[in-house]
């Protein structure tokens, strides 16, 4: 089922509207609370959060989600007034797949959901990346250095795994924009310098395995 966390009626009736008009099951909640509520006794697809709620605060649900292993894999696609470059960074850094800014066209909303279905469901099951000094669980999104937990934004990891997960191989700013942001993300390349210079700072001595590829992007070197 998708849940659309919205509470103006007249934007939440027409999402309902138009994904089971699209073949989906759908349900609406007017607040974090009630949505809480039903995400305990159903399971949920992907959820449309609204950042401007009346209880919980949109960013504070999508926290909550990321934070529960049981939940956490659950994509999420915001839908706010805030269109900030600002505010689509840090939706997406605290684990959004995707970021609608109001007002949107149902069309728009329906291209996304399938855009983040696709990506959603080519998550593998869980693996180990890596065997020398950093390892991934990909299934409980953890990362070790030498043997020690690193705590990294979901954005971090997703672009660490990325890289891991194909060694030697240089991706470009571009390419891990589509990869790891979405296709839609409209932002400035330089979003992914800042991610891969506070990844390398978290990493410590093992950043030095995210090589710079001068004008051309990004790749992971093994140790040797």
């Amino acid at each position: 089922m998708i849940a659309c966390v919205e509470d103006e009626e007249s934007i939440r009736e027409i999402e309902i509207y138009t994904l089971k008009s699209a073949g989906y099951d759908a349900a609406g909640f007017v607040d974090g609370n009630s949505f809480f509520a039903a995400l305990s006794k159903e399971k949920m697809e992907l959820v449309i959060l609204d950042v401007m709620l009346p209880d919980i605060d949109g960013i504070e649900i999508l926290k909550k989600l990321k934070k529960d292993a049981s939940t956490r894999n659950i994509p999420v696609i915001i839908a706010s007034a805030k269109g900030t470059e600002f505010d689509k960074i840090k939706g997406l850094d605290l684990g959004a797949d995707d970021y609608l800014a109001k007002p949107f066209g149902m069309m728009e909303m329906l291209s996304r959901i399938k855009a983040v279905t696709r990506r959603s469901n080519t998550m593998e099951e869980n693996t180990v990346i890596g065997k020398e000094q950093i390892q991934i669980l990909t299934r409980q999104h953890q990362v070790f250095v030498n043997h020690k937990e690193v705590a990294l934004t979901y954005k971090e990891y997703e672009v660490l795994k990325m890289l891991m997960s194909h060694p030697g191989i240089v991706y470009t700013r571009e390419e891990l924009l589509d990869a790891v942001w979405g296709m839609e993300y409209d932002g400035e390349t330089r979003t992914v310098d800042v991610h891969i210079r506070t990844l390398r700072a978290k990493l410590k001595e093992a950043g030095d395995t995210i090589d710079t590829v001068r004008g051309v992007g990004y790749r992971y070197k093994e140790a040797l």
